[in-house]
């Protein structure tokens, strides 16, 4: 063989080692990508906001907290999924002709307080309900998961025909199933009224579920020995986030207003609001910097020092991380806390439930059937795991005596609070959930 040859040939494999080479870095890049993606659960609520529908959107305001603490305990394998929220109104003659009678008031996210925000603002006019355009555009318009193992659900609730307005509402649930997105519907009144004006058709095209609800029905409520602790505890935990960044303030401030309008409606809202927020569903990184810094989504050292409260600006680099690591673990402890009690709360309202009639037929009853079901075709375990008795006494020694380099009145600068909201999709795994969350 020629040199010329041998050297051919030897460039040849060396290209295709190359080659081999940056295939396999490939695979790993993307296998590492797909590990650090969770699985996600996306929930797309869509309510008619015509004049007759006042009731169904008090019953959404009174219920959204109980409604995603469903997926308190969620997993799937070891993971802890990730729970993304949609919203849309329609039927509302305030709102253009030309585009369906429609609005999407919040994309898929996970910052809770922003959805309750908006939840509270909704009003109601007469218009026209277009069942089929409102669904066609959830399908189109929101960051669906492409992963046929998520969980993906369109919940549209009203009264009207669901054969109203321009748009097929058969096309478009046909095209939420051929993407895999479950379309459940919800009628606000009687039943078989229901099942003649296409709501059932609409649910058996997209696999979902067809439920009747009574809007106008008061939310049922169990008060429980527990509920005033965990109030007192949900409301304590705002005094361990610690705002940055140029919305940092505001969305704190937004935190204390969505625990006044929880504690208005004095039915127990206020009381599955505190228990979300001890759970991984509630987290704010976006603007809270312990979050920000157990996710990884920021470095320390790079967040602006002016944004920080007062106390803070002050501090040593070491003394900030040692603050922001007191605030963790004393979050963590009330979560703790919080979910212990509420275990022994549950067990007591499953007790009194028994002895009384079954639940009223509402929205938060329809929606949490489905998603029972619908969570458990996908494999994801919503059992509650044992919960382990700590207090946040009991850790509230070791938080103080963690802050180490803090300097005494690193708790100081957490009263001029304004208040909060707003949440990041988490980059990164998470693990299990725990009575006290190791991650958000």
């Amino acid at each position: 063989m020629s040199a010329t040859n041998i050297r051919r040939l030897t460039l040849m494999a060396a290209s295709a080692a190359l080659v081999t080479t940056i295939a396999l870095a490939s695979s790993r890049r993307e296998v590492h990508a797909a590990d650090e993606i969770p699985p996600r659960i996306q929930l797309a609520i869509l309510l008619d906001t015509s004049n007759s529908m006042d009731g169904l959107i008090d019953q959404a305001k009174a219920r959204l907290w109980k409604i995603v603490n469903e997926f308190l305990y969620a997993k799937k394998g070891d993971v802890t999924p990730r729970l993304e929220v949609a919203l849309f109104e329609y039927g509302k003659s305030s709102l253009p002709e030309s585009e369906g009678f429609l609005r999407r008031v919040s994309g898929l996210t996970d910052d809770l307080d922003h959805i309750s925000q908006e939840l509270f603002a909704l009003t109601t006019n007469g218009g026209e309900e277009y069942c089929g355009y409102v669904i066609r555009e959830a399908v189109q318009s929101l960051a669906w998961s492409p992963s046929p193992e998520d969980l993906k659900v369109v919940f549209i609730a009203g009264n009207e025909p669901f054969s109203q307005g321009p748009i097929d509402f058969r096309e478009s649930c046909r095209t939420a199933i051929e993407q895999g997105i479950l379309v459940n519907t919800i009628f606000c009144g009687d039943e078989t009224l229901g099942v003649n004006t296409h709501w059932k058709d609409g649910a058996l095209l997209a696999d979902g579920s067809f439920h009747a609800i009574d809007s106008n029905q008061a939310v049922a409520h169990i008060a429980a020995p527990q509920d005033e602790a965990i109030v007192k505890l949900g409301t304590s935990l705002n005094e361990t986030y610690i705002p940055y960044g140029a919305q940092g303030w505001a969305n704190r401030s937004r935190q204390t207003v969505q625990d006044d309008n929880a504690e208005k409606l004095e039915n127990g809202a206020a009381v599955d609001r505190a228990v979300c927020k001890s759970s991984l569903n509630y987290c704010n990184s976006l603007w809270d910097l312990v979050d920000a810094v157990e996710r990884g989504s920021v470095e320390l050292a790079d967040v602006d020092v002016d944004t920080l409260p007062e106390a803070m600006q002050s501090m040593t680099a070491e003394q900030r991380a040692a603050h922001v690591q007191s605030m963790g673990k004393k979050r963590k402890a009330i979560q703790a806390e919080i979910q212990t009690l509420n275990a022994e709360r549950s067990k007591y309202i499953a007790a009194k439930r028994a002895e009384e009639a079954p639940e009223a037929s509402t929205l938060d009853v329809a929606i949490g059937n489905c998603l029972r079901t619908q969570a458990a075709d996908k494999r994801f375990d919503l059992t509650p795991p044992p919960v382990e008795t700590t207090t946040s006494s009991d850790t509230d020694a070791d938080s103080r005596s963690g802050e180490g380099a803090a300097p005494e009145n690193g708790d100081a600068e957490q009263k001029p609070a304004p208040k909060p909201t707003q949440k990041v999709a988490p980059a990164k795994k998470r693990i299990v959930l725990q009575p006290a969350p190791e991650d958000c």
